[in-house]
C-alpha cells in the first residue's frame, strides 16, 4: 500500500476522502495536515512545510483545501518529489492550475485534477450511448442549498471561490465529458449577492442548445439533473450522475463509488508515471464569469 497525506480536514475530506482512502487496497493514510481537523488514529500536523521535511515516506499529497490556497500548497509538494491530487476544481485560476502541470511534468511526478462527479455510475454508459447520436439540445438543472453542503464556508463566496459554480463544475465535468460534439458559451446571467464576491445562481447557454440553470437558494429535495435530446431519444441523468434513464427507462449503472474510483485512478497514475489534467469545466466557468451580465440580488447570511 502507498501511503498517503490528506492535506484539509474539513466536511468533503471526512464525508468522501477518509472513507475512499480507509476502503483502498492501494493507500494508506500515513498522514494528515489541518488547521484544527484531525483523523482518529492517524499522525496530524498543522504545518504543511513540517510535514513534508517530517514524513520523506509519503510521496502522495491529496489536496482538500479551497481552491485559493491550493495552489501554494501543489507547488510545495511538486518541489519536494511528490504526486499531488486535486479536488475539484483544481485552482482558483486556469493559469495556475496549467502552471502546477508544467512544474510535475518537469519533476517527473503526478499531477491529477479530479472531477468526482464523472465518476458517477451513470455518467460512462450516458457518454457511450450518445457517441454516435445527434444531440439536438441539452439542459442542466443544478440547484442546492448553499446552507447544508457548505455550512459558514466563508470562501465559497470570497475571490476565487467560484461561489455556485464551486457545485456547479460537477454538472460541468459531467457535461463536457458525455457531448460527443465541443460546445461554447454564448451568453450567461449571474446572480451576485449584494455582500458578496461570487454569484448565488447563474443561467447559461452555449451553442448546441445547450442551457444550463444553476442555484445555491434551494431548500428541500437538491436537483442535480442533466437531460439530453437527440435525434434517437432522450437522456436523463439524476442524482448527479448516479441515476440514468434513456427514452423512460431506467438503466442499472451499478454501485456508487465515486470517490473511491478517483482514488483508484490516481494510484494508475501514480503507477505509470503519468498526470491527468483536465480544466475543460473550469473553462465554461472562466467564460461565464466574463462573458456574463451581472444581476445584483438581495444580500446573503448564512
Amino acid at each position: 500500500m502507498m501511503p498517503i497525506c490528506l492535506v484539509g480536514i474539513g466536511k468533503i475530506a471526512v464525508d468522501q476522502h477518509v472513507p475512499a482512502i480507509s476502503g483502498s487496497d492501494d493507500w494508506e493514510l500515513a498522514a494528515t495536515v489541518s488547521r484544527a481537523g484531525t483523523v482518529d488514529g492517524v499522525p496530524s500536523f498543522t504545518d504543511f512545510d513540517q510535514m513534508l521535511d517530517a514524513r520523506t515516506d509519503i510521496n502522495v499529497i491529496s489536496l482538500c483545501l479551497p481552491p485559493v490556497p491550493r495552489y501554494d500548497y501543489a507547488a510545495k509538494a511538486i518541489a519536494a518529489g511528490r504526486h499531488v491530487m486535486l479536488e475539484k476544481p483544481p485552482g482558483a485560476t486556469l493559469a495556475e492550475v496549467q502552471a502546477l502541470a508544467n512544474m510535475a511534468q518537469a519533476a517527473g511526478v503526478s499531477l491529477y485534477t479530479t472531477w468526482h462527479s464523472r465518476m458517477a455510475s451513470g455518467v460512462e454508459p450516458a457518454k457511450a450511448w450518445l457517441a454516435d447520436k445527434k444531440v439536438t439540445g441539452a439542459h442542466i438543472n443544478w440547484k442546492e442549498d448553499v446552507r447544508r453542503w457548505h455550512p459558514g464556508q466563508e470562501w465559497v463566496f470570497a475571490p476565487g471561490g467560484m461561489g455556485v459554480f464551486d457545485p456547479g463544475s460537477n454538472a460541468l465535468s459531467i457535461i463536457t465529458e458525455i457531448l460527443p460534439i465541443p460546445i461554447h458559451l454564448r451568453s450567461a446571467e449571474l446572480h451576485f449577492p449584494a455582500n458578496r464576491y461570487t454569484p448565488i445562481a447563474a443561467q447559461l447557454q452555449w451553442t448546441e442548445g445547450v442551457t444550463g440553470d444553476f442555484d445555491w437558494r434551494q431548500t428541500g429535495p437538491q436537483s442535480w439533473d442533466i437531460t439530453v435530446e437527440t435525434t434517437a431519444g432522450a437522456l436523463q441523468l439524476h442524482d448527479g450522475g448516479a441515476r440514468l434513464i434513456i427514452d423512460g427507462q431506467d438503466i442499472a449503472t451499478g454501485s456508487h463509488r465515486e470517490y473511491p474510483a478517483l482514488y483508484d485512478r490516481m494510484a494508475e497514475l501514480v503507477k505509470n508515471g503519468a498526470s491527468e489534467v483536465d480544466v475543460a469545466p473550469m473553462i465554461h466557468v472562466a467564460d461565464a464569469l466574463t462573458l456574463g451580465k451581472r444581476i445584483t440580488v438581495d444580500p446573503f447570511h448564512f
